[in-house]
């Protein structure tokens, strides 16, 4: 397609009275300037996928805070190794010196029926959860980043597209030009080939306008609060790769959508055997001496307490975690379709698309150019009108501009399947 439209502006860029009056683009070292005479950005960089990636993944708030989230988490973990905290008590009985009996003892929690495992267990599964968050996150920034790259690529495109279209409409007026001073057409072909010319520079004018948006959201999507780039570079040749639906699927359990809903399964269940162990109670074992000023003797101190299971048993927390983990359970599965239905049609979108720009490529450009060029060349000899040449260049460029966004399409699905199974791109430019 690029061999194309670099050919049909080869062809056509050459000096035109209407480039003398300034009605065309303007061409600089350092870019394309807009129609209205306003300079383009200055050049810093020719961004590629992957460096916008980086900086995405740098800059992004949402992915700061979903790491500070997972360090967090960390202290939760320590938090939960942690033993009770022995206990030191002091009593005095009486407030006479000559009767008074002082105690002086150590108190000691043991934790019975697996608390502190329990405890562990499931803040480690918070954390995983918060890792499994963590990699959602990079997902989504990987699926903005790469579909606003590809837009923005297409974008870019579609400018040069629309400039070799005014090349070629002032190469057609030149041409109705002369056959109407040679007296061989009626000056009504010039007045349509001239309508053909603001025609395209309008063109030019709206391509040039999304180019600036595509810009902006990627700039947006990579952190950044302006556009500090000039161009993007990538491929426009060759659409995404399609694996079957069968090898996508199977890889769909280890998207990070699905682990996390899977560890939440995990998570519950360790929080039942926390609420479970509560209903354990537990040991405090006392150590200590106590001094009887009026016996005048110092006496060991020993000493157990258990707390009756009567009336708390921790009953109503257990039964709410079991249910929590039920719930879990059903959204797990919940998850697991979702993300089937949403793989399948991301396939099929994408399928769709690439048979689109394949057949486009292969089958209807071909034959589009060759059109056009035949209409040209007969136009020339005055064997056809010029409505005829308009009509085949309109067909040409427009079949150019479908195979564009056909493309920009499948690296959207692309993206999205990635999104959905938390995958690094495999075709980065």
């Amino acid at each position: 397609m690029r061999k194309i439209l670099l050919t049909l502006a080869a062809t056509a860029l050459l000096p035109s009275a209407a480039m003398a009056q300034g009605n065309t683009p303007e061409y600089t070292s350092n870019g394309l300037n807009s129609p209205s005479g306003q300079a383009s950005l200055p050049r810093t960089t020719n961004l590629t996928l992957n460096t916008a990636l980086e900086k995405a993944y740098a800059a992004n708030p949402e992915l700061a805070a979903a790491q500070n989230a997972l360090l967090a988490l960390d202290g939760t973990v320590l938090q939960a190794e942690t033993r009770p905290n022995p206990e030191l008590q002091a009593t005095v009985e009486d407030t006479r010196s000559a009767t008074r009996t002082s105690t002086l003892q150590l108190n000691q929690r043991i934790e019975l029926g697996g608390k502190r495992s329990a405890r562990i267990d499931a803040a480690e599964r918070g954390r995983d959860l918060a890792k499994a968050e963590l990699e959602i996150v990079q997902a989504s920034i990987q699926t903005e980043v790469t579909s606003a790259f590809y837009d923005t690529l297409v974008a870019q495109e579609r400018v040069r597209l629309a400039q070799s279209s005014i090349a070629l409409a002032e190469s057609a007026l030149r041409t109705a030009q002369k056959r109407v001073e040679a007296g061989k057409v009626s000056p009504v072909e010039a007045t349509k080939a001239g309508i053909a010319l603001a025609g395209a520079r309008v063109d030019y004018a709206r391509a040039e306008s999304t180019l600036k948006s595509s810009k902006k959201r990627l700039a947006t999507a990579m952190g950044e609060p302006q556009v500090n780039f000039e161009t993007v570079e990538g491929n426009l040749e060759t659409p995404p790769e399609l694996p079957t639906i069968e090898t996508l699927e199977a890889r769909l359990t280890q998207s990070p959508t699905y682990r996390k809903a899977q560890i939440e399964v995990d998570r519950r269940k360790a929080i039942s055997e926390v609420e479970r162990s509560k209903g354990v109670p537990d040991v405090t074992v006392s150590l200590g001496g106590r001094k009887n000023q009026e016996l005048g003797l110092n006496q060991a101190v020993f000493g157990v307490s258990i707390p009756i299971p009567v009336f708390d048993r921790n009953q109503g927390n257990l039964l709410e975690s079991l249910r929590r983990a039920d719930q879990a359970k059903d959204e797990l599965t919940a998850t697991q379709y979702r993300l089937s239905r949403e793989l399948q049609a991301a396939y099929e979108n994408l399928s769709a698309s690439r048979e689109e720009f394949l057949a486009l490529r292969e089958k209807i450009l071909p034959s589009a150019q060759n059109a056009y060029e035949a209409a040209s060349k007969g136009f020339e000899m005055g064997k056809f009108s010029f409505l005829e040449v308009l009509d085949a260049q309109r067909t040409l460029f427009d079949a150019m501009a479908q195979s564009q966004q056909s493309l920009a399409q499948s690296h959207r699905y692309a993206a999205e399947l990635q999104g959905i199974l938390g995958q690094t791109p495999a075709n980065t430019q």
